[in-house]
Parts: C-alpha cells; sequence; structure tokens
C-alpha cells in the first residue's frame, strides 16, 4: 500500500532524511519512533506529497505522489501536528467543506459527516464553533477531517502531542478504532504510545532507518527468559550441552573479553528458575560460573540501543 523507495531529503550539506526505504503493507499500523530532530515529520511530509524528496520517490497503491499527485491522495487522509481548522466554522460545516473538498458525493455529504462525527465522538459538538473548542475536542474534528472520503491510508504526525492523559487515552483509542481496515502510519517519540497501538515500529535516527521492528514478535518474546552466562570453559565443550537442556529455544554466542572463556545469551521458554537449571548443568561439570543474569527485553532498551549504535 505504501512504498518509499531511497528517499533522501536535503538541505545544502545537511540530510534531513537519507536513504530511506520502507514498505508498509494494507491494514498494518505503522509508527515513526525517533527523538526530535530525526525526521520523522519530514518524512510524512514527504509521503504526503507537501515536499519533495531530493531523491527517490513514494508510490501510494501505485501512484507516484509527485507524478500522480490526485490519484495518490485519493487514497490519503493526513492530521499534521497542527490539525487544519477554520475557528469561524462548526464542526458540522468544517466536515461538510472537508468531504466536498475529498470529492464525495454531494447528495451523501450529510451522511457521510454523521458517520464520522459519531466515529470521533463529535456528534454533540456538532453546531459548537472550532475556536470554542477545547485542545482535545480540537484534535478530534482533526481526525475527522482526516476520515473524510473514506481514505484507505492515514497519516497521522505527533497524534497526542500537547494533550492531557484523559485527552491521549481517548485519542490511542480512537486510532485503534480507525485502524480497523485501513494503513496507518504515525510519528511519535512515545515508546508506550507505539507499544500499544502499533503492528510494526520503524526507528529513526538522524534522518536513517536504524532498525525495523515487528510488534508481533516483541510480544511473542515477552513470553521468553533472557539469561546473560560466562563461564570459564571453551565454546565446544559446553554450548551443545546448554543446548539440550530442557526449556532453551535459542543459545547466541556473545564475544567474550578473555580467552578460555564462553558468553552466551540463552533463551528459554517462560518458566520458573532457568537459572538453577544451569547452575545444576554447570556444576555437575565441575565448570565455573563467571557470570549469570537475567536480560530484560523491552522498546525503551531496543530504542537506546539502536540509536547508540
Amino acid at each position: 500500500m505504501i512504498d518509499i523507495q531511497n528517499v533522501s531529503k536535503r538541505y545544502g550539506a545537511v540530510y534531513a532524511l537519507h536513504d530511506v526505504s520502507l514498505h508498509v503493507e494494507k491494514g498494518t499500523v505503522l509508527g515513526l519512533l525517533g527523538q526530535n530532530g530525526a525526521g520523522k515529520t519530514t518524512l510524512l511530509n514527504i509521503l504526503t506529497g507537501y515536499l519533495a524528496p531530493t531523491t527517490g520517490r513514494v508510490l501510494l497503491d501505485g501512484a507516484d505522489v509527485l507524478l500522480e499527485p490526485e490519484e495518490a491522495r485519493r487514497h490519503l487522509g493526513y492530521l499534521p501536528e497542527q490539525p487544519p481548522l477554520y475557528d469561524e466554522m462548526t464542526v458540522r460545516e468544517y466536515l461538510r467543506y472537508a468531504a466536498a473538498l475529498r470529492n464525495v458525493e454531494k447528495r451523501s455529504i450529510p451522511g457521510h459527516v454523521d458517520e464520522i462525527m459519531e466515529l470521533c465522538g463529535l456528534s454533540h459538538m456538532q453546531h459548537r464553533l472550532l475556536s470554542h473548542l477545547s485542545k482535545g475536542y480540537r484534535q478530534r474534528a482533526g481526525f475527522a477531517q482526516a476520515l473524510c472520503g473514506d481514505p484507505e491510508v492515514l497519516v497521522l504526525d505527533e497524534p497526542t502531542v500537547g494533550l492531557d492523559p484523559k485527552q491521549i487515552v481517548e485519542i490511542r483509542s480512537l486510532i485503534q478504532k480507525m485502524g480497523k481496515g485501513r494503513t496507518v502510519i504515525f510519528s511519535s517519540h512515545i515508546l508506550t504510545e507505539v507499544q500499544q497501538l502499533c503492528d510494526e515500529v520503524v526507528i529513526l535516527h538522524d534522518g536513517k532507518i536504524k532498525t525495523t521492528l515487528s510488534m508481533n514478535d516483541e510480544v511473542d518474546s515477552s513470553q521468553n527468559i533472557n539469561v546473560l552466562l560466562t563461564v570459564a570453559a571453551a565454546e565446544g565443550s559446553i554450548v551443545s550441552r546448554v543446548n539440550g537442556l530442557e526449556g532453551v529455544r535459542k543459545v547466541q554466542l556473545q564475544p567474550s573479553r578473555r580467552d578460555g572463556q564462553t558468553t552466551m545469551l540463552i533463551t528459554f521458554h517462560q518458566q520458573n528458575e532457568p537459572e538453577r537449571r544451569l547452575f545444576a548443568l554447570l556444576s555437575g561439570l565441575s565448570i565455573p560460573i563467571l557470570h549469570l543474569s537475567r536480560e530484560e527485553s523491552s522498546l525503551e532498551q531496543l530504542f537506546l540501543k539502536a540509536i547508540s549504535e
């Protein structure tokens, strides 16, 4: 559905984005995660056609955003960081106007707007001027305009920035509703938000993609226990024995500081006290344990590791 091919954006000698390639399948909720200045907004502006890339191209359902803008934008709903609201309009007037701009058939506009207001929790505010809405309801109105025309792709730039905790929960719930049957790509620097909402996560740093994660894999990994083990023994004498332990899913060799030592990251199925199993095995083999600890895996750790590398 979304195909970003070798996109770079350069301002003089400075790269805001550098050779970014990304493919997002239909029905996926993808989060762009990164520090301020990582290139998230630049990438979304290129995706929506607000900026032209220096090199590369973007396709939406096969349509080039620059060469076929009308066809590409037909598939797209966009909520920038500051919602594009006309304060002198009521909520209903604004959404009728947005629906007309999206070429919704004139006789279908009233019903279409009613559906969107119901989905976004705006029905009781439909006659209120946009200038009189709270920050949370203004954000809802921005979401509503992005849904006009029933686009297949939603692009959201920092959708919960500046909201209070209650409003954040409400907007996250709204994103989950809107994501059903649509492709959603949104930027954030809030790790918990990305973890709750996304199927996939892309970590951007200094304009480059550092890593891409599937949250399904992360859920699966949460059912595991990772143990870091260093022993005073050669690799050949110990790895096969550890691999044969009950409950071991994977053994990954790690760099060792000294000759004659072996360091492993051992992944166990979730169970009680994998350390006890290792201690029983190694004491029976008279192999000294130099280090034994659990390694906690989280999106926060993966993010910090990606940007530090």
